[in-house]
Formats: structure tokens, C-alpha cells, sequence
């Protein structure tokens, strides 16, 4: 039985940088999370590592809705709540699939009850015996990329730009320069609020997941994104998505995207097959600055 504590890693905001690499059963975790260069405000944006047993492992980023009186409030609620749901489950042999739903639905009418018209994104990674299952709500994203570059899964953002890239319309160097880019058709903190859910896919051992706050979308292009995130260990991996969306965001005035915004990002990589492993979570790094 594992202990609740270790459990569940959250990240709500309340260091400027975070950077943690952690190994599982499942596989390596590298997470960075960062406010935004050009605001003294708290970072909005909000993270957890769920990991429920030698098989199960749950990802999530929210990001809280920019604009909103209390972003940063729905987003951490958001996690809080899709955290306590998945370990107090009664039944753990159980399908996550119900429980992830209802956490969902549950901080959804939590963020609504705030009554200070508060909302956000959220993308979710149920991570089961290498089979990945993803859920999402608004634009943060979710990219499953091989080892040689091929994307295998990749969520369509609930947006205007979104929709059109994914129905051909727009082409995605477009799309994240476009002026309408950040209008949300869907987001927590909404009685219309819907979830997406991906189909099932197997992870081989080099493929790499990823989940992200808009913040990385909004100053990187998506090839880029792929070409970093596959190469090398994904702590350096993490680093160096991190280190060149900081560049963009201070380069304005250029032909790429730059836009300063608050920055999460999770990265995973399977491990080689559990019995060829010991069981057990260990901290590689694990220093919020």
C-alpha cells in the first residue's frame, strides 16, 4: 500500500520556478513550471503527478484563464481536486476512467461555485500498464511523439484556431500567431463544460508525452516542440522547451511567436518493461526555487 503522501507531487504556484525529474515504475517524469518574465503576479498555471501503483501513474496541467478574477484559484482547485478523487478511490482495481470524470465534473462545480467567474483549462494523462488515455477541457495541450519523430497522439484545443488547423483550414505556423487564438469555446468553471476523451493508445519505450500550458504553444512552433522533446534524456529534454520558449518571449517584434505568459510543461518517458526494473518512485531532482 503506498503511503498517501507519496502519492501525489502539486504544483500550484506558489514558487516563481519549478523544476523536479522524478523516475516511477511507469517510467521518468521531468517537470518545469515558471511565471511568466513580465508579470510580479503569481503563476496561474497549476500541475500534480498522481502515482497510484507499479502500473498506474495520472499527469495533469491546468492553466488558469487569463483574464479571469481568479485564475489561479481554478486551476489549483482544479488538480486539488482530481488528486484527492483518485486517492481516496474505494476501489482501486477500478477503471480511472469514471473517477477522472467525476473529479473533473466535480471541480468544475467547485470553480463555478466560487462565484467570481473563474475558469480554466485542464489536459489530463492516465498513464496504465503503458497504455495512455487521454482528457482535456480548453487549450493546454497533450503530444505523444515516437522516437523518430512521428506524433501519435496529439489533442485538438477547444478553440476557433484549434478547430480550423484539425479541419485543414489554417496550418499551425498560422494558427499560433493568429489574433483570435485565445478564444476558448470550453473551460472549467462553465455548466456547458465538456470533457474530451482520447481513445487508448500503447506507449513504446522511447516515446515521449507531453502536457503543457499554453505558454509553451504560444512561442514555440509545433515542429520545434517535437524535435526537442524526442532527443536526448527528457530532463534535458524539459530544459531546453523551457529554455527557448523564455527566448521567444522576450524576443517581441520578430516573425516568430513570442507572447509572455506563465509556463508549465510534464514530460514522459516509458521505462523498459516493469520486470526488467525495481519498483518504486526516486527523486532524481526535486529543488522549487
Amino acid at each position: 500500500m503506498i503511503a498517501p503522501k507519496e502519492r501525489v507531487q502539486l504544483f500550484t504556484g506558489a514558487s516563481d520556478v519549478v523544476e523536479v525529474d522524478r523516475e516511477f515504475p511507469q517510467g521518468l517524469v521531468s517537470l518545469r513550471s515558471l511565471r511568466s518574465p513580465e508579470k510580479d503576479t503569481p503563476n496561474e498555471d497549476a500541475a500534480a503527478i498522481i502515482w497510484l501503483s507499479d502500473d498506474t501513474l495520472v499527469l495533469a496541467v491546468a492553466d488558469g484563464v487569463g483574464g479571469t478574477p481568479a485564475g489561479r484559484e481554478a486551476s489549483n482547485l482544479t488538480v486539488s481536486t482530481l488528486s484527492s478523487t483518485l486517492t481516496r478511490r474505494a476501489d482501486e482495481s477500478a477503471s480511472l476512467r469514471p473517477a477522472i470524470l467525476d473529479a473533473i465534473e466535480e471541480a468544475n462545480r467547485a470553480v463555478i461555485d466560487l462565484a467570481r467567474g473563474a475558469a480554466t483549462t485542464l489536459v489530463v494523462a492516465e498513464i496504465v500498464a503503458r497504455r495512455l488515455r487521454s482528457y482535456h477541457v480548453g487549450d493546454s495541450e497533450m503530444i505523444v511523439v515516437g522516437q523518430r519523430g512521428r506524433v501519435k497522439r496529439r489533442v485538438v484545443p477547444h478553440s476557433p484556431t484549434g478547430f480550423a488547423v484539425e479541419a485543414g483550414l489554417m496550418d499551425e505556423d498560422e494558427a499560433v500567431q493568429h489574433a483570435d487564438r485565445h478564444v476558448l469555446f470550453n473551460v472549467i468553471g462553465t455548466e456547458d463544460m465538456r470533457v474530451e476523451i482520447g481513445g487508448a493508445i500503447k506507449l513504446a519505450t522511447y516515446d515521449t508525452v507531453l502536457l503543457a500550458s499554453d505558454g509553451l504553444l504560444d512561442n514555440l512552433f509545433a515542429d520545434e516542440i517535437v524535435d526537442i522533446m524526442r532527443i536526448g534524456p527528457i530532463d534535458v529534454a524539459a530544459d531546453r522547451l523551457v529554455e527557448k520558449a523564455l527566448r521567444r518571449m522576450k524576443s517581441n517584434g520578430t516573425s516568430q511567436p513570442s507572447k509572455p505568459d506563465d509556463l508549465t510543461i510534464i514530460l514522459f518517458r516509458p521505462n523498459r518493461p516493469r520486470a526488467q526494473r525495481q519498483a518504486g518512485p526516486r527523486d532524481a531532482v526535486a529543488m522549487p526555487a
